[in-house]
């Protein structure tokens, strides 16, 4: 998938079906004289239906697709014959879409499951026909129901993805090449500041044929949750994975500070991300002996004391089998405490 199609935030306009009327019919027979109201009812109108598919990542396919309607219901007709259902329609989206109203940003509902199929738009109900109003004393109704009118709705679709490590790094951190090394995914990589602009996954092949998915989210810089740099527009990306796997360049001046600051920035966009699984990854490994490992390590043991740490390079491939088992373990024991 290409960058240009990961879009992650569209804004659509839905409509249900309006009800068909009621009839008001009166039966006319050949030597019936008085066959009395056999009027229809109008069918109900379409509904608006958002289907959840494991098989979609992105909502690309409703980039330009701003206005879905349902179709209306017919009318009723004589013989008390009742109007045909609007159409339905059904919009397709992949799994950790929020639903969000546009006029008062309240979250509706959010898609977690395949197959999971929820109401955005009612469809009116169609009207009664005038044979249900016929009585004793009233033999012979000429009015019936009116169709109830459709729904309405502007509505905003979020993709927050659903991944169970997410990579979380300052630009050129090094995380769209672990991506690239871990998994068949070929993210954009280069030797500049924000190459990646929008979040890419992957699946690691784990060993017995299992697998996990890890999240490559775009850089992130001090001050991300005020806006700044890209801002805040990925961190709700994080919020779904259960282990945040923490990417810190070994050549960086102070490798505590930088992970404070990516700690402090997701805190502050939300302070429930503390209580995630996190993992400190030094990266760009390759280029220390074992005698500066040693030394760095001693550094680390007194900066990291609840938070486990490893060394890898994800150039020459080292330390990526150790990570796989180490995330593995965390992850098994997320799911299975």
């Amino acid at each position: 998938m290409t960058e240009g199609n990961f879009v992650d935030y569209v804004k659509i306009y839905v409509s249900s079906g309006k009800g068909g009327k009621g009839s008001t019919h009166l039966h006319r027979e050949k030597f019936i004289e008085k066959g009395g109201p056999d009027g229809g009812d109008g069918g109900r109108g379409g509904h608006v239906y958002l289907v959840g598919n494991k098989s979609l990542w992105t909502l690309f396919h409703l980039k330009f697709a701003r206005h879905i309607k349902a179709g209306h219901g017919g009318d009723g007709g004589g013989d008390r014959s009742t109007g045909h259902d609007g159409e339905d329609k059904f919009i397709e989206v992949p799994l950790g879409t929020v639903v969000r109203d546009k006029e008062t940003n309240e979250i509706l509902f959010e898609i977690t499951e395949h197959g999971e199929k929820r109401i955005v738009a009612q469809g009116g109900k169609g009207g009664l026909g005038n044979w249900h109003f016929r009585s004793s004393t009233n033999q012979t109704p000429r009015y019936s129901q009116p169709g109830l009118p459709s729904q309405e709705m502007d509505m905003i679709l979020e993709l927050k993805v659903l991944a169970d490590v997410g990579l979380v790094g300052f630009p050129n951190a090094g995380k769209s090449t672990l991506l690239s090394v871990l998994t068949s995914a070929k993210p954009k990589i280069a030797d500049y500041p924000f190459t990646t602009l929008k979040p890419n996954l992957g699946i690691v092949a784990y060993r017995d044929y299992q697998s996990f998915v890890i999240a490559d989210i775009p850089g992130i810089i001090e001050g991300a949750a005020e806006g700044k740099g890209l801002g805040h527009y990925f961190l709700r990306h994080i919020e779904r994975n259960s282990t945040l796997l923490f990417l810190v360049p070994v050549d960086t001046p102070d490798i505590k500070a930088e992970y404070d600051i990516l700690v402090n920035e997701l805190t502050k966009y939300n302070p429930e991300m503390l209580d995630k699984e996190r993992m400190l990854v030094i990266s760009k490994c390759d280029m220390l002996d074992d005698e500066l490992k040693a030394e760095l390590k001693v550094q680390l043991d007194k900066d990291f004391k609840d938070i486990p740490y490893m060394f890898i390079s994800s150039v020459a491939q080292q330390g990526l089998t150790e990570l796989k088992d180490k995330l593995w373990k965390m992850l098994n024991e997320e799911n299975n405490p």
